[in-house]
């Protein structure tokens, strides 16, 4: 049953059982994704490789409630995501999951501090008791540009930084609301290497203090970042790749480990 499922995908290291965040089970979406089932314990870093038009995109979108699967279930901190109402599934996505994607969507008619700010002032808006003053959102979206190391441009238009810089902003913005997990499509595909390592270091730096975060990438030296690796091909997830504590591996050896798993998978 669905109930034994979500009970079962709880995971035991090193004798402690691992929560799963997120659960999904026999997911489907038309002629794209096929029965795909998996886990995410709190904290894991995830990323999800595969040619184009495998369906990892089209995966994100379904995860998280921006668009409707034809069958099978997700379930978010053990909520039936694919059971609720549009509003519903709006509301947790405003407060429970980030998103950053490779085109970065800022609005250029403001700065970073108020890019950054948007998620949070909307989320107070629907709120029917107010919990935070401006001042305390100001502080909190400081204190998330000193922690990725982009303080001091929050004044900056959109125009005024450099890619690196933007994509970090978004992953800012992003985290504004404290949500259970940050979904990535192709964070930095639109970057050169420097930027990309700037970006990956912060997301690495978010998941390190906790935040579970699933990334769809191409580039396997981020890939190489995460925990685990999830391969699609034709809708369908054909291995996963477990990789060890990144504080017992050089980068290089993550990065051939993970070049040589690819390779096996026909990339």
């Amino acid at each position: 049953s669905s109930i034994d499922f979500v009970k079962f995908c709880l995971k035991k290291k090193k004798g402690i059982i691992m929560e799963k965040i997120l659960v999904v089970e026999k997911l489907c979406k038309d002629e794209i994704l096929h029965d795909i089932s998996f886990s995410i314990a709190k904290g894991e870093m995830v990323a999800v490789m595969g040619p184009s038009g495998s369906g990892k995109s089209t995966l994100l979108y379904n995860l998280s409630g921006m668009d409707k699967p034809t069958g099978g279930k997700v379930w978010l901190q053990k909520q039936e995501m694919t059971a609720l109402s549009e509003n519903e599934k709006s509301k947790i996505r405003l407060n429970q999951i980030g998103f950053v994607f490779q085109q970065m969507n800022m609005m250029e008619n403001l700065n970073l501090l108020d890019n950054i700010l948007l998620p949070a002032v909307y989320a107070k808006k629907m709120c029917k008791k107010e919990k935070k003053g401006k001042l305390e959102l100001e502080n909190e979206a400081k204190n998330l540009m000193k922690k990725l190391s982009i303080d001091g441009l929050e004044k900056r238009r959109i125009t005024e930084v450099s890619g690196g810089q933007l994509q970090r902003a978004c992953i800012c913005r992003s985290m504004i609301n404290h949500p259970e997990i940050i979904f990535a499509d192709e964070p930095t595909g639109a970057l050169n290497k420097s930027a990309s390592e700037e970006v990956m270091d912060a997301l690495k730096k978010l998941n390190n203090e906790g935040t579970t975060i699933l990334m769809v990438t191409h580039d396997s030296k981020m890939a190489s970042r995460c925990s685990r690796i999830l391969y699609m091909l034709d809708g369908r997830i054909q291995d996963e790749l477990i990789l060890p504590d990144d504080s017992f591996e050089t980068v290089q050896n993550r990065e051939e480990k993970v070049n040589c798993w690819l390779t096996k998978m026909a990339w």
